[in-house]
């Protein structure tokens, strides 16, 4: 099942992709969510739904991020074989968390906005990214794909001379509109292996990153399953997986996104961001 968020005639409502190919709005359906927490904790309703006979919904909508509200927008840095070896780094003993700000959310084809006044060197990740689906706390690691309500895109945008500077990640990653995601949400009944998911990002139709999900070192139940050891994961919550070789600072020169870059993140099946990246006028 697909699951997005649509510009509608009322404002933003969340839909599900019917047989006709068409988005069919959950209200309709009798389901009533505005917010991705809401939307997870709906998922018998959505369970119960036969969407190869639903049609009449809306043809080419506009797409909305459909991550809205999470509690936590959580991300794993160094997390795939081929990006480690490309920037010379050491394999994480663990993996390594940190956290986004939800205002850096933005949708799969809106402007992201890099002030040269902020960064001179912001570069793109493109990441699976997880919604959980259920509270999780001490789960073992047979259980923890059940914990999953579906998967998207993100873009992890990053201020990599920022990083640098500050010695830590949270602000480099959080800037406004930092955080692209979408076009919709893929169930997670419809994803056998999330290890096994091609991966491409391009910049002005130019291939920059070329992998697999297969390349992360920490798989997505093994991620769910050390978090969920010491803090309670709930419905609702992002997890960004980490992002795999090609990113734009380990170039020789290092390659940053300029005003006017079109930046085009896909995930085999799952859909692709398209984000134009302009100044902070627009």
């Amino acid at each position: 099942m697909r699951i997005a968020r649509i510009v509608g005639p009322d404002g933003p409502a969340f839909a599900v992709h019917g047989g006709d190919g068409s988005w069919v709005y959950l209200a309709s359906l009798g389901i009533e969510v505005t917010t991705t927490p809401e939307l997870t904790e709906a998922a018998d309703a959505l369970a119960a739904l036969d969407v190869s006979s639903l049609g009449g919904g809306v043809h080419d909508p506009e797409f909305m991020s459909p991550v809205v509200s999470p509690g936590k927008l959580m991300a794993i840095g160094l997390n795939y074989a081929d990006h480690i070896r490309e920037t010379g780094s050491n394999t994480p003993s663990n993996p390594i968390l940190f956290m986004k700000a939800n205002t850096s959310l933005t949708g799969p084809e809106d402007d992201i906005v890099v002030d040269p006044d902020m960064t001179a060197l912001a570069d793109y990740e493109n990441e699976l990214t997880v919604i959980i689906g259920r509270y999780s706390k001490g789960i073992s690691k047979d259980e923890a794909l059940d914990a999953v309500f579906g998967y998207t895109i993100g873009n992890d945008v990053t201020a990599r001379d920022c990083m640098k500077a500050d010695g830590q990640l949270v602000r480099s990653k959080s800037f406004d509109t930092y955080c692209p995601t979408g076009p919709w949400i893929t169930t997670a009944d419809e994803i056998a292996d999330p290890q096994a998911l091609g991966i491409r990002t391009l910049v002005n139709g130019e291939v920059r990153q070329d992998s697999s999900t297969s390349e992360m070192v920490y798989a997505v139940d093994h991620l769910i399953y050390f978090l969920a050891k010491g803090m309670t994961l709930e419905p609702g919550d992002v997890l960004m997986t980490g992002t795999p070789h090609g990113v734009g600072f380990v170039m020789d020169p290092p390659r940053a996104l300029a005003s006017g870059d079109l930046v085009e993140c896909e995930i085999e099946g799952r859909g692709k961001l398209r984000n134009r990246v302009v100044g902070p006028q627009g």
